[in-house]
């Protein structure tokens, strides 16, 4: 059996390669989700999304906008 463990790049539990990760700044969160930064910035402080700190601002996973936004969807009618 193959190790997992070995290779370029730090791993997630998932396996995924971090390297291939793409983050995004609050701004463009903001834009993308079109609310403004300090509800973005409620929404990682709360845990409501997952952000990675990096020195004093944070990054946050594209797949995990497109995810938590998913989620929000509800049927109106």
């Amino acid at each position: 059996m193959p190790n997992n463990t070995t290779g370029p790049g730090p791993r997630r539990a998932d396996g995924d390669n971090l390297a291939r990760v793409q983050f995004l700044t609050v701004a463009e969160v903001a834009a993308a989700m079109r609310v403004s930064k300090m509800t973005v910035y409620r929404l990682v402080h709360n845990g409501e999304l997952p952000a990675v700190r990096v020195g004093r601002s944070f990054r946050v996973p594209e797949d995990a906008v497109h995810e938590y936004l998913r989620g929000s969807y509800f049927d109106a009618g």
